[in-house]
C-alpha cells in the first residue's frame, strides 16, 4: 500500500489538531519539491523560507510578500499560502528564524508551516556552511535530503554543493567517487544533515530521485548505512515528481 507523503514525513504529528507543526527541509536534491508536494497534500499549509528561494507563485494558492508574516497569514484563509519577506531580482528573500517561530506560535489549529532552511543550487548533495541551516528554534520535524543519483559521481561542484565541506565530513578528496556510505555519513553528521537540529525535533531523512529499480536499491543501501550511524524513526525513499511520490518507508 502506498504511504502518503504527509504521513511518511509527519506521522508523529498527524493527529495534531490544536497547534501548528513546523517542518523544515535541508540538504540537496529535492527540498523545494518536498515542500510543494506536501503543500498540495496537506489540508492547511504555509510555505515559507529562511533563505533565498526561486519564485513559487504557481505552487501555492496565494503568495504574499510581506514584512509581517503573522499579519499576512491572518489576512487570508487561502491555502496553501506562500509567504516571503521580500523580492530581490529573481529570488524571494526569507524571514529571520525568529519570525517563523512567531508565525507558528500565532497560528491556531492544524496548520503546517513548511520551511526551506538552506540552499543547494540544484545539486544532489551538500554539507552546510557555517551559517547554515537557518532552522527555526521551534522546528518539529527536520528533513535532511539527498539525491540517490549522486552515488558513483565525482565529488565536484557539478554534483555537490560546497564539495570542500562534504570532503571534510566524509573524509574524501576532491574528485573521489561518492559511495552510498559517504551519502549516509553526510546525512548523519552533526556537520551535515543533523547540523543545528533543535532539541526535541524529529529527524526524518529523505532519499529522492529513486526513479529506477537500480536507484531504489541504491536508496536502500544508503538507508542501511545511515541506520548504522544514527537512530532514526524511518528513512523515506521518493521520486517527488510523481503523483505518488513515496516509494518506500524504511
Amino acid at each position: 500500500m502506498t504511504v502518503p507523503l504527509q504521513r511518511a514525513l509527519l506521522d508523529e504529528h498527524a493527529s495534531a489538531t490544536e497547534s501548528p507543526t513546523v517542518l523544515a527541509v535541508v540538504g540537496a536534491g529535492g527540498k523545494k519539491s518536498t515542500l510543494y508536494a506536501l503543500a498540495e497534500r496537506l489540508e492547511r499549509a504555509i510555505v515559507t523560507t529562511t533563505v533565498r528561494i526561486p519564485p513559487f507563485d504557481d505552487r501555492v494558492a496565494t503568495l504574499t510578500v510581506a514584512d509581517d508574516p503573522i499579519a499576512a497569514a491572518r489576512e487570508t484563509d487561502s491555502r496553501p499560502l506562500g509567504l516571503a519577506a521580500a523580492r530581490e531580482g529573481d529570488r524571494y528573500l526569507g524571514y529571520d528564524t525568529a519570525d517563523v517561530d512567531a508565525l507558528a506560535n500565532a497560528l491556531e489549529g492544524p496548520e503546517t508551516v513548511l520551511v526551506k532552511a538552506d540552499g543547494a543550487r540544484t545539486r544532489w548533495l551538500k554539507a552546510p556552511d557555517e551559517d547554515e541551516p537557518q532552522l527555526p528554534a521551534g522546528t518539529d520535524v527536520v528533513v535532511p535530503i539527498a539525491s540517490v543519483r549522486v552515488v558513483g559521481k565525482r565529488l565536484d561542484e557539478e554534483h555537490v554543493h560546497r564539495p570542500e565541506r562534504v570532503a571534510n565530513v566524509a573524509d574524501l578528496e576532491p574528485g573521489d567517487r561518492i559511495s552510498a556510505a559517504d551519502v549516509a555519513t553526510v546525512l548523519a553528521s552533526d556537520a551535515g544533515g543533523w547540523k543545528d537540529v533543535p532539541d526535541g525535533a524529529t529527524v526524518v531523512p529523505l532519499l529522492n530521485m529513486a526513479d529506477t529499480p537500480e536507484l531504489e536499491a541504491r536508496a536502500r543501501e544508503i538507508a542501511g548505512e545511515l541506520r548504522e550511524r544514527r537512530e532514526v524513526p524511518r528513512v523515506v525513499v521518493t521520486r517527488l515528481l510523481e503523483d505518488e511520490p513515496v516509494i518506500d518507508v524504511l
